[in-house]
């Protein structure tokens, strides 16, 4: 069964002195200040896309990796992954870095390695972003 996720953006002004909230409709957890000066310079305590990107982007990998280790007969105990997504104004995101730590019993850090690489490869979210460079640092605990 598909399922559909909503957000919605209300933007006030222009880009440079303007402002807005996303707001997360379908979990309702919250609603976020974003601008332009925190997506380009400094957060100071407001999002932007690409922290949105980032922290789906980890959540999905490490929703793919669970799964691909769990159906490999070694399911892991913890994965701690990070995503940094790098936005270059003008230009655009150049660019993802995935770091994920695991603890997996019973497995070596190359099989580690392997299943880590083909999550990131798998995952919706890095699927999407497939125009942009993902790389992947992996690691056991």
């Amino acid at each position: 069964m598909a399922t559909t996720r909503t957000a919605h953006t209300v933007w006030n002004g222009n880009l440079m002195e303007g402002s807005g909230t996303v707001t997360l409709d379908s979990s309702g957890i919250g609603a976020y200040p974003v601008s332009w000066p925190a997506r380009s310079e400094e957060p100071n305590g407001k999002t932007s896309p690409e922290e949105l990107i980032a922290a789906a982007h980890s959540s999905c990998f490490s929703m793919a990796l669970s799964n691909g280790l769990n159906s490999a007969g070694t399911p892991p105990t913890k994965l701690n992954t990070q995503a940094e997504v790098t936005f270059q104004p003008g230009t655009g995101i150049t660019g993802i870095h995935l770091t994920v730590e695991g603890e997996v019993p019973g497995m070596d850090e190359s099989a580690f390695t392997e299943a880590a690489e083909n999550a990131k490869a798998n995952c919706p979210v890095s699927q999407a972003l497939t125009g942009t460079t993902i790389t992947l640092s992996a690691k056991l605990a």
